[in-house]
C-alpha cells in the first residue's frame, strides 16, 4: 500500500467530530461506493478501506490522510 501501510495496520485519521482510530481494511484501486457513497479509487490513486474501532463503520481515505499507530 502506498505509504507503507497494509492490511491490519491501526491507523488514526481526522473526522469532523475528532481524531478517529481503526484498522486498514484493503488497499481499494478501483471505483467503488461504501454505505452509499462513491469511492474514486485507481490503480495510479489507490485509497484505504478503514473500519473505525468505536463504530465499526469503513470508509475509504488516501493514505497520506491516515497516521500509523
Amino acid at each position: 500500500m502506498s505509504g507503507r501501510l497494509k492490511k491490519g495496520d491501526e491507523v488514526s485519521w481526522d473526522t469532523s467530530q475528532g481524531k478517529t482510530e481503526g484498522k486498514v481494511v484493503r488497499k481499494q484501486t478501483s471505483p467503488t461506493k461504501i454505505n452509499g457513497h462513491k469511492v474514486k479509487a485507481s490503480a495510479a490513486d489507490p485509497q484505504c478501506i478503514v473500519q473505525s474501532d468505536k463504530s465499526g463503520k469503513r470508509a475509504a481515505h488516501r493514505p497520506d490522510e491516515l497516521s500509523k499507530r
